[in-house]
């Protein structure tokens, strides 16, 4: 049997790649290490020497300001030293290859890298390449993977609903071109949600979904009916061809969610989005600022969350 990337010999997490795999136990280590981790904001003193002495690179090959500068601030947290690699003026923007490069920065000591990439694939790649001692977690690759992002989503809801066994989720948006929705898809179904909804145009919703365990739903009226939890994907118009969606104004009418259209869900649900946000595309204003957003509390669960990943996979073994 061929070894699991993300996992080392004992079934613990080695890599953070994808949540695509990992068993359900894996997912709540990491939620209620973050959990422990969410009080630091209020400390006077929000350091813990758990990484000290560890050297983190953030190698972000696509622009990024949310995702880069919570595992920043999370590397800061955990003590480590934190190098962010400047793209623009890389080997790789020079032509050197993405292997060379990595093998380079493993030659200044590097531990864990941070890797966002435009490329389905590239963290596993470099996972796959890289010495025993290091560890890679995946900050986004491509339309593939945005763990830390899925894992996040779940300890958003975790906080605010408890249980997933009673839920009703619906992601609503661009779910084609969308890793956010991938890594929410797997994380939900293997934490136990009765019904996931993905919600959009059949151009923007892979039809094969269904054989996830997924309610496709075309309607917006059926989609979000009776939901717990709305997660409102950002139209991916840098990664979309033409021809999918004739305007962002004709999505906001057929699928923005708004006051009226948020009131088919339950009295008590909560609404949540990745970022950044589209304001009066994917959402109103009226409804991302109003009392069911629970948008900005997703930024302080993903440091803790990010918090945990670095420090479980540091102090992880082969």
């Amino acid at each position: 049997m061929a070894a699991h990337p993300q996992l080392n010999r004992h079934g613990e997490l080695r890599h953070l790649l994808s949540i695509e795999g990992l068993p359900r136990d894996v997912l709540l280590h990491i939620m209620d290490t973050a959990q422990g981790f969410m009080s630091f904001g209020e400390r006077e003193v929000k350091k813990v020497p758990l990484l000290r002495g560890k050297s983190v690179f953030n190698l972000f090959f696509e622009n990024s300001t949310r995702t880069r500068t919570t595992f920043e601030i999370a590397a800061q947290r955990l003590s480590a030293d934190v190098f962010n690699l400047d793209i623009q003026r890389s080997s790789t923007s020079k032509g050197e290859s993405l292997l060379d490069t990595i093998a380079n920065l493993e030659a200044m000591d590097a531990d864990i890298f941070v890797v966002r990439h435009g490329q389905s694939g590239a963290p596993f790649l470099i996972a796959s390449h890289t010495p025993e001692h290091v560890h890679v977690v995946n900050a986004g690759d491509g339309r593939h993977a945005h763990p830390t992002q899925g894992l996040l989503d779940m300890m958003t809801i975790r906080h605010y609903k408890r249980d997933f066994h009673a839920l009703t989720v619906a992601i609503v948006g661009d779910i084609v071109h969308s890793r956010v929705a991938r890594s929410d898809i797997h994380a939900l179904t293997t934490l136990g949600v009765p019904e996931v909804r993905a919600v959009g145009p059949k151009t923007l919703v892979p039809g094969d979904l269904r054989d996830m365990g997924v309610r496709v739903c075309h309607d917006i009226e059926e989609g979000l009916r009776d939901a717990d939890v709305v997660i409102a994907l950002r139209l991916q118009n840098e990664r979309m061809a033409g021809g999918l969606l004739p305007s962002a104004s004709e999505f906001h009418m057929m699928y923005g969610l708004t006051p009226e259209r948020l009131r088919l869900a339950r009295e008590d649900a909560i609404v949540m989005h990745p970022g950044p946000i589209n304001r009066g595309v994917e959402l109103d204003s009226a409804v991302a600022d109003g009392p069911q957003s629970v948008i900005l509390p997703q930024v302080r669960f993903g440091i803790a969350v990010r918090m945990a990943v670095l420090s479980i996979v540091a102090n992880t073994s082969a």
